[in-house]
């Protein structure tokens, strides 16, 4: 292996508007979470491929040698794959013995793990190594927990196996790949994705890869070079919801109302290129009270829109995110909001059944850490077995 220790992470993500709309081809904003997804990979002599997931109450392993059997002669090198190659993931499938349409989410993130190693050091000698994953963020909840995971084994592995180069120079602090570099880390992230989710957007990947915030539109993902850091309280609802389900819904809505749900949906293409204005404007200029102001009337009109198309949920009385009917609500803070306060509201949410963490959105991509560097208790978690 050309690197034998690596650290890196990744963030969760959140749609601060446009959902739903984006599927009819309306302005969607995407953010990065400061909740991070963080892999260890350490080189081994053990002859054996070893992955952790204390999240998922995961830990497997697997002889080299019988990995090895699973790759083709023609095996391409990593930064020459293009599309996900059916036949390595059928191979995968019969050896961890998971049937099509038959995949719980140990089998998923089992089946994107292998998949990356093995296209990332396939064309060359398959080495021995282990890999732990630990999270901040939850599972299901609609922050892009399965993309900030593949963006992390992507970058690991590639960088392991020299695909591209370690950007950490110095033996403290953290570092970021380059743009070309990262592209190669997005696209492999996205085979990930497939795999766990078969037709993903590549809106989660791309945040969990570049950070900061998303613009997307037709297909057409461009990331916003300077985006404030906003403090946030993020609440998970507890409500269980089909995102499949739920897109559907909306489409029906709009075949049987037309005259009604299309100006909701210009309304709400409207609010995201309105937040992205003001996003803009807090990066060029003094943030003042009525900047918050326009993003928390925002937020409001936003899920009344999504109530509108029968997507919000009367539980949690916080604007949500991602595809609504559940999952996870936002709540802006301002600068001067007491700690106190915050704690409080933490509490009393927690107090009704809700999960709930004060974090902050618009922060970096993936990178690689020095472990000196890594957030206290992270490196517990990650050699926690």
């Amino acid at each position: 292996m050309h690197v034998q220790h690596c650290i890196v992470s990744a963030p969760g993500k959140a749609i601060l508007h446009g959902e739903h709309a984006v599927v009819h081809g309306k302005v969607a904003l995407a953010v990065s979470l400061n909740l991070r997804t963080y892999l260890e990979l350490k080189a081994t002599s053990t002859g054996k491929v070893s992955i952790d997931l204390p999240n998922i109450d995961t830990s497997l392993s697997w002889d080299v040698s019988e990995l090895k059997l699973l790759v083709s002669d023609s095996f391409a090198k990593p930064e020459e794959t293009k599309q996900l190659d059916a036949e390595l993931l059928r191979r995968l499938r019969e050896f961890v013995g998971i049937a099509d349409g038959n995949l719980d989410t140990r089998g998923m993130a089992t089946l994107a793990f292998l998949y990356i190693y093995l296209s990332s050091f396939g064309s060359g000698e398959l080495p021995s190594l282990s890999v732990s994953v630990w999270s901040e963020l939850p599972t299901g909840a609609g922050l892009g927990s399965s993309a900030a995971y593949s963006v992390c084994l992507a970058a690991a592995l590639l960088t392991a196996s020299g695909a591209i180069p370690a950007p950490l120079k110095h033996s403290v602090g953290t570092s970021r790949w380059c743009q070309e570099d990262m592209e190669l880390i997005n696209s492999w992230a996205f085979q990930g994705e497939t795999i766990i989710h078969g037709n993903p957007s590549g809106v989660d990947n791309a945040v969990g890869t570049w950070g900061g915030m998303l613009r997307f539109l037709s297909g057409k993902i461009l990331p916003l070079s300077r985006v404030p850091l906003l403090r946030i309280l993020l609440t998970n609802t507890n409500v269980a919801r089909s995102t499949k389900v739920l897109v559907a819904g909306v489409k029906d809505k709009r075949n049987k109302f037309p005259s009604i749900i299309n100006p909701v949906l210009d309304s709400v293409d409207a609010i995201s290129c309105t937040c992205e204005k003001t996003l803009a404007e807090m990066t060029s200029e003094p943030i003042t009270s009525e900047h918050y102001n326009v993003l928390e009337e925002l937020i409001d009109i936003n899920q009344s829109q999504l109530n509108v198309m029968g997507v919000g949920t009367p539980v949690s009385g916080h604007p949500l995110t991602g595809a609504g009917g559940g999952g996870c609500g936002i709540t802006l803070l301002r600068p001067e909001t007491e700690p106190s306060v915050v704690e409080s509201t933490v509490q009393d949410l927690r107090d009704c059944g809700y999960e709930c963490w004060e974090t902050s959105i618009g922060g970096p991509g993936v990178q690689q850490h020095h472990p000196s560097s890594v957030k206290p208790g992270v490196m517990e978690h990650l050699g926690a077995r």
